[in-house]
């Protein structure tokens, strides 16, 4: 079963790691899932992180209370700089990012790549909640990566998993759900760059809605 399959790989590919290992929370049900396969490992070197970009949500911020609770960890937040938010205000502004590619790589850099470069500081591995299935930009995505932007490897424990499996060990085991999922959202992230999906549309879809769909990534994961 693939359930008991992904505790298992997960569990070989943790114990390769001496040191900490970072786990990144984005208040998205696949993040949850992988804490819940975590905890099963038993490993206990483990740092739960999110990102707060001061665009999030309020939905996932009480999410992250609901998950900190539910497992009884903590999440450490990782917030933009002064700088970081000081060149958003003088350069892209509020709703800047719609106007231009690089206006919006350049909000999603300082609001997530900066603070994360700070949270994988001294990290051997950092593990993520992407999948194949969840983009076309993600089709390359591998269990094991090595992570040339932040130079440590990169753990990918549902990479296989389908959609249907995502939701079917959700129900199983009585994972808390986002409110955001019950609105329609399928892919969840700041409140300018995100929106409900229609009937039919992809995953992903009310991401960044306005672009390519070969463009659709904050610059976290890059193949």
């Amino acid at each position: 079963m693939l359930f008991n399959k992904s505790i298992q790989r997960l569990q070989e590919t943790l114990i390769r790691f001496d040191g900490k290992i970072s786990l990144a929370f984005s208040h998205q049900i696949e993040d949850v899932i992988t804490i819940d396969l975590l905890i099963k490992t038993g490993i206990k070197n483990i740092e739960f992180f999110t990102l707060n970009t001061h665009k999030l949500f309020k939905e996932s911020l009480e999410y992250q209370s609901i998950i900190e609770d539910f497992f009884n960890i903590n999440i450490k937040s990782y917030s933009p700089t002064k700088k970081s938010l000081q060149i958003i205000d003088e350069t892209i502004g509020e709703f800047g990012m719609r106007e231009s590619l690089e206006k919006r790589k350049q909000c999603c850099y300082e609001r997530k790549i900066v603070p994360l470069k700070d949270a994988l500081k001294n990290s051997k591995a950092w593990i993520s909640g992407i999948r194949i299935a969840q983009s076309v930009t993600r089709v390359d995505t591998k269990l094991l990566e090595f992570d040339k932007q932040f130079g440590i490897y990169k753990i990918n424990p549902l990479f296989d998993w389908s959609d249907e499996q995502v939701w079917e060990y959700t129900k199983n085991y009585s994972l808390p759900i986002n409110k955001l999922y019950e609105k329609g959202f399928k892919s969840i992230g700041c409140t300018p760059c995100t929106r409900a999906v229609k009937e039919g549309e992809d995953i992903r879809a009310g991401r960044w809605w306005w672009e390519n769909p070969n463009h659709k990534e904050c610059g976290l994961h890059s193949h």
